[in-house]
Parts: structure tokens; C-alpha cells; sequence
């Protein structure tokens, strides 16, 4: 069994209304010294194979099909366990 820690982030240059809300919503608050918000999801799975390379393989298929989008997303694949 393996832990999968998949990390999706927007691309360079894509604009994220989220992040820029919630650093909006910081100094409104007072927070000032906050100078940047991004936002980012994160999803932890557990896979059970025995075999850390079919892991590596579905779970890219997993990115390119669902998890995330290939024109604005940039992701990274962190595999726990042997």
C-alpha cells in the first residue's frame, strides 16, 4: 500500500481570485504584512498496489484525467512508502 500526496498549483501568469481575495480579506483585517495569497489543493490517497511504478503511472493518468487541468494546473506527485 502506498500513500499518494498529489499538490496542484495554478500555472505562472494565471490569475487566482481566490488567493486574491483572501489577501484582500488579510488586510482588511489588518494583516498588512501579508504580501501574497495563493491558493493550492492538495490530495492524499492510498493506493493499494504493490508496485511504486504503477503507482506513479495511474496516478498521473489520475491528474491528466481528473484531478486536474493540464492548460492552468501544474502539479507534483509525492509517493510514501516502498
Amino acid at each position: 500500500m502506498f500513500e499518494v500526496k498529489v499538490t496542484i498549483k495554478l500555472k505562472k501568469g494565471i490569475s487566482d481570485p481566490e488567493g486574491f481575495n483572501t489577501l484582500k480579506a488579510l488586510h482588511l483585517l489588518g494583516f498588512d504584512k501579508v504580501i501574497e495569497a495563493k491558493t493550492i489543493r492538495i490530495f492524499d490517497l492510498k493506493i493499494d498496489s504493490k508496485d511504486k511504478n504503477n503507482v506513479r503511472d495511474d496516478v498521473e493518468k489520475m491528474c491528466q484525467r481528473l484531478l486536474t487541468n493540464p492548460v492552468i494546473h501544474d502539479y507534483e506527485i509525492e509517493i510514501i512508502g516502498d
